[in-house]
């Protein structure tokens, strides 16, 4: 009975596993010089589009599990602990939002390089959500996940692969982001906490007038 209950949430897993390996490399500059030996320098225009239709159509089957293979309910939260989730998603919702609309949705989503107007300089975003976070998107995703007012094994597994998703990929993110703005971005990780919001030290910033 045990194993019958261990194999929707190793399934999930495992294709959450396969995914981020995917989303991975297809982010890697590797990836993205093949394709440009590939089909030439037109590749940066549309590679970034291109690189989101493919994750989202990807991910579509990970999704589809814990429907299709849901192992065993854990919690199906009721009244008023489900109107407390429910807010929280709401308010995960809002952030992102907000994340998107500072760093610019068309970049986020490869409009604008699609358009050819990436041509302007880079600029590190440490201003409204990102006082708090460093990676704010982030944030907002898992706060959105793990207010889930329903948990089946299935689902507890494709959270803790995405979790782990997304804090692998923000270390991967930051080495980019030492690479492009150096000592700035340094001082800005020792300043920022990474994806947990501490008011403690926050405080401490705005003390020293940072």
């Amino acid at each position: 009975m045990g194993s019958v209950i261990a194999i929707p949430f190793i399934g999930t897993l495992a294709a959450m596993a396969a995914y981020g390996a995917l989303h991975s490399w297809l982010a890697s500059p590797a990836a993205k010089q093949g394709a440009r030996r590939r089909f030439g320098p037109a590749t940066d225009r549309w590679y970034r589009l291109a690189f989101n239709v493919v994750g989202g159509l990807t991910f579509l089957p990970v999704l589809v599990l814990p429907l299709l293979w849901p192992g065993r309910l854990l919690y199906n939260l009721q009244p008023p602990w489900l109107w407390l989730t429910l807010g929280l998603q709401v308010l995960a919702v809002v952030l992102l939002l907000i994340g998107l609309m500072q760093t610019g949705p068309a970049g986020f989503l490869g409009l604008s390089q699609l358009a050819g107007q990436n041509d302007q300089p880079s600029r590190l975003v440490v201003s409204g959500l990102y006082r708090y976070v460093r990676h704010p998107l982030y944030t907002a995703g898992l706060l959105f996940i793990w207010a889930l007012p329903r948990m089946t094994t299935s689902l507890l597994a494709l959270n803790i692969g995405l979790t782990l998703y997304l804090y692998i990929g923000s270390i991967f993110e930051e080495r980019k982001l030492v690479a492009e703005f150096g000592a700035a971005y340094r001082h800005y990780q020792q300043r920022v906490p990474r994806l947990t919001p501490l008011p403690g030290r926050q405080a401490q910033r705005e003390q020293h007038g940072a």
